[in-house]
């Protein structure tokens, strides 16, 4: 059965790769010589143009066999890309690319700051099932079978085998499912000799490369997050997630790492797109904070100093969100503040100022919701402005949150002041989203922050004097 495929080859840094729309994504498309893009440019400019011609120039370039699979890859680009800064354990088969995580930022554009882009009121859109364009025959093999068929996939196939309610699974028509599906070629980045995961550890990772939702690129284009079949305690049993987004030098990427080179292979019950690594769950908050002293070492310090990070991570909790300074944020408190707060005086307003910045049993993607057990368990940021108030650490504070979506364009503001800088560092136990400022309480319930260069070191403990003689 020969399927139309897209192939989205590894975008380098001369060149700025542009991701085509829902309707162009069953044609074969390679990266744009067109100059460098924002995100914003990318998805308002005039696709037709971009990619004109480019079906007839490349058609002669992919060679068809009776797999879809097979047809995607053997036209992607032989092309891979080394992580920068990665944790990558094979024993607790965890991974995280801290510094993609922060690249990821670069370029994008703050909504709330460009109110002509207002996003509009409504709900979220209503994703059916594949329509395939005239002229190409519709799937008869369910995900599994073209897993199982491909010669690209023979690894993959081989451990699903292992787990028969997972062949079931994915041979079912319970769902449609979103499988991202590791090559061979990305089993060979595995490190030689090491010893064997567990059966059990090995299906959680199976499970982290499937959705039980459907999610074809067009979707993706417009989603920073993707629920997983991997339900994880350290979030209260709900979804992992995966994050998904463009750079100039992975293209269109998962969790930063792993490369998708291919997209759109439909089968009768869902979806998959091929991918160059294999897709392994993130580590902890707090270890991620750890591997970019070069961002957080300002943070780190003072977690440890005031005994919070021991705190945190042997407290009970079901997910969270850390709203993390960067070292820049605590840099624009000026040497006097800096100095006080981690004077031997100062740590009990150190200790304060963090619990601001900590929000447990509640974790706030930018475009998912996964609320405490004892309310709603999970729920998803519609599209236009969603408000929440975040109870933290520090006793009867909340963060006041507006989240604004246009397209693939997310905007998360805090107090009506600060912006998140670095959005949906995925965790285990949460979410981390980077901030440019150090949050402040202010002075009054509901009032929005000011801006801390123009705080002295009285009026910061004026505002946590009530806070830190509860502690």
């Amino acid at each position: 059965m020969k399927f139309a495929t897209t192939l989205l080859p590894l975008a380098v840094i001369s060149t700025a790769f542009v991701i085509p729309d829902e309707e162009l994504t069953n044609q074969i498309v390679l990266e744009s010589k067109k100059e460098p893009q924002t995100l914003l440019d990318r998805i308002s400019g005039n696709i037709d143009s971009v990619w004109s011609g480019v079906e007839e120039t490349f058609k002669d370039t992919v060679a068809f066999s009776e797999n879809a699979i097979d047809n995607a890859i053997n036209a992607a680009s032989e092309l891979t890309e080394k992580a920068k800064t990665t944790f990558e354990c094979h024993t607790s088969m965890m991974k995280f690319d801290a510094q993609a995580w922060l690249d990821s930022s670069l370029g994008e554009v703050d909504i709330f700051d460009h109110p002509h882009h207002k996003p509009p009121h409504h709900g979220p859109p209503h994703h059916k099932p594949p329509h395939h364009r005239h002229g190409h025959h519709s799937p008869n093999k369910t995900v599994y079978e073209l897993i199982a068929s491909s010669k690209y996939t023979t690894k993959l196939a081989e451990l699903i085998n292992e787990y028969p309610d997972l062949v079931k699974t994915l041979n079912g028509t319970a769902a449609n499912y979103t499988v991202f599906a590791p090559t061979d070629k990305a089993f060979e980045k595995l490190p030689k000799g090491h010893k064997k995961p567990s059966k059990e550890l090995i299906k959680k990772v199976l499970a982290y490369h499937v959705s039980p939702d459907f999610y074809p690129a067009g979707r993706i284009l417009v989603t920073h997050t993707i629920p997983t079949a991997l339900g994880e305690d350290a979030l209260g049993g709900n979804p992992q997630r995966l994050r998904v987004g463009v750079d100039l030098l992975h293209g269109l990427s998962v969790n930063f790492y792993s490369r998708v080179v291919a997209v759109n292979i439909f089968g009768t019950n869902g979806v998959i797109h091929g991918v160059d690594s294999l897709l392994l769950p993130p580590p902890p908050a707090l270890k991620i904070v750890e591997l970019v002293p070069g961002e957080f070492s300002t943070l780190e310090l003072a977690l440890v100093k005031t005994g919070l990070a021991g705190a945190i991570a042997d407290a009970p909790h079901s997910g969270g969100t850390l709203f993390a300074p960067s070292n820049w944020a605590f840099k624009k408190l000026g040497p006097r503040i800096n100095g006080f707060l981690f004077s031997k005086y100062g740590e009990k307003y150190l200790k304060a100022l963090l619990k601001y910045h900590v929000v447990a049993n509640q974790t706030l993607y930018s475009d998912a919701f996964y609320k405490e057990k004892s309310l709603v368990e999970q729920e998803g940021i519609p599209k236009g402005y969603f408000h929440v108030d975040l109870p933290t650490l520090l006793d009867d504070k909340s963060l006041s949150i507006d989240v604004a979506r246009y397209g693939g364009l997310i905007s998360i503001k805090i107090n009506g002041f600060s912006s998140v800088a670095v959005q949906d560092g995925i965790a285990k136990d949460g979410v981390i989203h980077v901030v440019s400022s150090v949050l402040i309480p202010p002075k009054t319930p509901g009032a929005a922050q000011e801006a801390e260069e123009d705080m002295d070191v009285e009026e910061l403990k004026e505002r946590l004097m009530p806070f830190v003689q509860e502690l």
